[in-house]
């Protein structure tokens, strides 16, 4: 049985949701922005649904990197509009540069790779923190990247 035909476990073990105000979330799926900041570490790892909150953080729209990362592109909300892989959570060192520029010191950083845009934003509700998807949106998500593994 190749890997592609066998059964995949619970959507809830081998991924998770991670709602992000927009336009942060836009510039993670365009791949200029490969961090998420949060208020503590996270020891998860695999997939992740990036879902565009309700909220847009209005000033962030006039920040420079953040206008280059979205020119041109819808901020849809309220939906899963990607796929990331967090491959790990960091804090940068006290008095140490920021690992990049979307940086924020004092936050705990998710390292996201692996990112992909979803063509159809799938439309569903978010929560704070890490949340289980359901079996339904993971196969939405998978007829548009059936590729997709854990």
């Amino acid at each position: 049985m190749s890997a592609h035909t066998r059964p995949l476990p619970p959507a809830g073990d081998w991924n998770r949701g991670i709602s992000v105000k927009q336009p942060w979330t836009t510039a993670i799926v365009t791949g200029a922005k490969t961090i998420e900041k949060r208020p503590q570490p996270w020891s998860w790892r695999g997939l992740v649904l990036l879902h565009a909150g309700l909220q847009i953080d209005r000033p962030a729209l006039h920040l420079p990197h953040v206008a280059r990362a979205i020119r041109g592109r819808d901020l849809r909300t309220g939906a899963v509009i990607g796929v990331a892989r967090l491959t790990g959570c960091h804090q940068d060192p006290d008095g140490s540069p920021p690992c990049t520029e979307w940086a924020e010191p004092g936050c705990w950083h998710l390292e996201l790779a692996n990112v992909q845009e979803l063509a159809l934003p799938i439309p569903t509700r978010g929560q704070l923190g890490p949340w289980k998807p359901t079996e339904d949106l993971v196969g939405q998500v998978r007829q548009q990247l059936p590729d997709l593994r854990p």
